[in-house]
C-alpha cells in the first residue's frame, strides 16, 4: 500500500498542485481575469491540503 501511494498517488497530487500554480501564474502574467486568479488560488490551496494529507498517509503506511 505504501509503495503504491509513494510511487503513484503522491506524484499525481504534487503534479496537480504544480499545474494549477502554473495556470495561475500564466493567467496573472497575461493580465487575465482576477476572478479566475482567485478561483485558481483557492483550488491550489485545496490541492496542497490534499497533497499534504496524502503524503502524511503515505509516511504512516510505509512506517507500519
Amino acid at each position: 500500500m505504501g509503495t503504491f501511494l509513494s510511487h503513484a498517488v503522491v506524484p499525481i497530487a504534487i503534479g496537480a498542485v504544480a499545474l494549477v500554480l502554473l495556470a495561475g501564474l500564466v493567467n496573472m502574467m497575461r493580465g487575465g481575469s482576477g476572478n479566475l486568479s482567485q478561483k485558481l488560488m483557492r483550488l491550489r490551496v485545496l490541492l496542497q491540503f490534499i497533497a499534504i494529507v496524502i503524503i502524511m498517509i503515505t509516511i504512516w503506511a510505509i512506517s507500519k
